[in-house]
């Protein structure tokens, strides 16, 4: 005689387990070095078209020759098509991944929105925050394109080390738990560990402060400070994370996970890292101005670190860290007395517990 099945727990209801959306086309908006490393995940497992800006980046990949601008002798797979027309790019698409930087994201969906679905979903890859609205990019995607769901996809991913087929992990968090567990599908493989989340607060807030972190992190590896110095330093801004997401409303440990700490660790030390290196450049005394001039791509934590304050200051949250490097970038003021002043706060205790687990100090 054959044993009943185990019986179900009880509330549990296998039926109202979420199922991944289907998706048989994908956009990618942005061609820089992580735009197009998801996209060339993406192309081997499901048709991806890959926009960009710039005609000549396009023609490349499409002709097979690459991205040569951003990701000079890594090859990508033949079948990813590309293009410098948006319309043409989103028309059609079962989910848009916006890969631009926050400074043009709000002005690239808005070109964009009358040929995305109604229905079409949108996972930002940005890390920071929209000048003037402070605004996380999910909130302006949401804004833009009112009735689709949106997502993050986040995490220490540092797109050069991907694309050669290293070992890494990532995080999706979407509003649509399809979307999430969709994109999961797509991106995983032996390679790449791909988790959900249904934080997207912490995920976003995660990804934008990290590249603040980094920027002193770098600033304290330029002006010679020594290991045990860095290792503070990023120890107290994981802190700093954590008491802000809390308060924005992020759960904490989120911020515990890749998306804050996992992040903030491959941005930190990793030679890679474009924040990492701005503040190294910077805290061995060139200029910022003159720093950012000769980039090619956005170091995202320059405009993050304001907004950061910014957001601070709402929920009366402490963010020494960010404010020193606010004002190097704002106020040009020097990375040594900025140093000396982080040095010489006031005495605390390292860890002062509040009711939601987050320090204080």
């Amino acid at each position: 005689m054959t044993p009943p099945p185990p019986a179900e727990p009880p509330g549990s209801d296998p039926s109202s387990d979420p199922v991944a959306r289907s998706v048989e086309r994908v956009v990618v908006v942005g061609a820089g070095s992580w735009g197009t490393t998801v996209a060339a995940l993406l192309a081997p497992v499901v048709s991806t078209v890959l926009w960009s800006r710039r005609p000549e980046v396009a023609a490349d990949v499409a002709a097979g020759r690459g991205n040569r601008r951003y990701l000079e002798g890594h090859e990508l797979p033949g079948g990813l098509e590309a293009t410098d027309d948006l319309l043409e790019a989103v028309s059609g698409a079962d989910l848009v991944v916006a890969g631009v930087p926050t400074h043009g994201f709000r002005s690239t969906l808005v070109s964009a929105e009358a040929a995305i679905g109604a229905d079409v979903p949108v996972i930002s890859l940005a890390k920071g925050f929209e000048q003037g609205t402070g605004l996380r990019m999910t909130q302006v995607a949401a804004e833009v394109l009112p009735g689709r769901p949106v997502g993050v996809l986040t995490g220490p991913n540092l797109a050069r080390e991907i694309l050669e087929g290293r070992s890494a992990a990532t995080v999706v968090a979407a509003t649509d738990p399809s979307v999430a567990l969709a994109l999961q599908g797509l991106l995983a493989s032996d390679r790449l560990r791909v988790y959900t989340n249904e934080d997207l607060v912490g995920c976003e807030i995660g990804g934008a402060v990290k590249n603040v972190i980094a920027l002193a992190a770098g600033m304290a590896e330029g002006l010679e400070t020594g290991d045990n110095a860095r290792a503070a330093l990023i120890t107290r801004g994981l802190a700093e994370m954590s008491r802000l997401g809390v308060a924005l409303g992020a759960d904490f440990q989120t911020l515990a996970g890749l998306a804050g700490l996992g992040d903030a660790l491959a941005t930190c030390m990793s030679g890679q890292s474009r924040n990492r290196w701005v503040g190294e450049q910077v805290g061995r005394g060139v200029s910022p101005d003159e720093v950012l001039a000769g980039m090619d791509q956005v170091a995202e934590g320059v405009r993050a670190a304001g907004v950061a304050c910014q957001l601070a200051a709402e929920v009366d949250v402490e963010v020494p860290i960010a404010q020193s490097v606010r004002s190097v970038f704002e106020d040009d003021r020097s990375p040594v007395d900025v140093w000396t002043d982080l040095m010489t706060r006031r005495p605390a205790a390292e860890v002062e517990p509040s009711e939601n687990g987050a320090t204080t100090s």
